[in-house]
């Protein structure tokens, strides 16, 4: 049994400017999976910074509003929404809250570096 608690994850900001806790990642922790899944934070007011992936993303919105960017469109997103975001796609997201903008962030195959451009 794998079991992995999120307080226990490393807290950092990502090359996004997203603060990042990942909580399931196969390539660091042997586990047979093809996704990553990570915990991101974008504080009241700020952005995260445009940025593509190769692969496709899923972002599950838990906590705040904000707005959602992907490519040439953007939607408001609440808490228990879901957002898929195409491969290639630029994407970004901005708080427009006065708390904490919190969601979960799924990519497959599991995110590596190589594999994001900051635009």
């Amino acid at each position: 049994m794998f079991i992995k608690d999120l307080q226990k994850c490393e807290q950092f900001t990502a090359r996004d400017n997203t603060i990042l806790r990942e909580l399931l990642h196969p390539l660091k922790e042997n586990l047979k999976l093809r996704y990553s899944l990570a915990y991101a934070i974008v504080k009241p007011g700020e952005t995260s910074r445009r940025h593509k992936l190769i692969h496709s993303e899923v972002y599950y919105i838990l906590e705040g509003e904000g707005v959602m960017y992907i490519d040439n469109e953007f939607e408001k997103v609440y808490p228990n929404q879901a957002i898929y975001i195409p491969p290639h796609s630029v994407q970004y997201i901005k708080n427009m809250g006065s708390g904490d903008l919190k969601f979960l962030c799924i990519v497959d195959p599991a995110w590596r570096p190589e594999d994001e451009e900051i635009v």
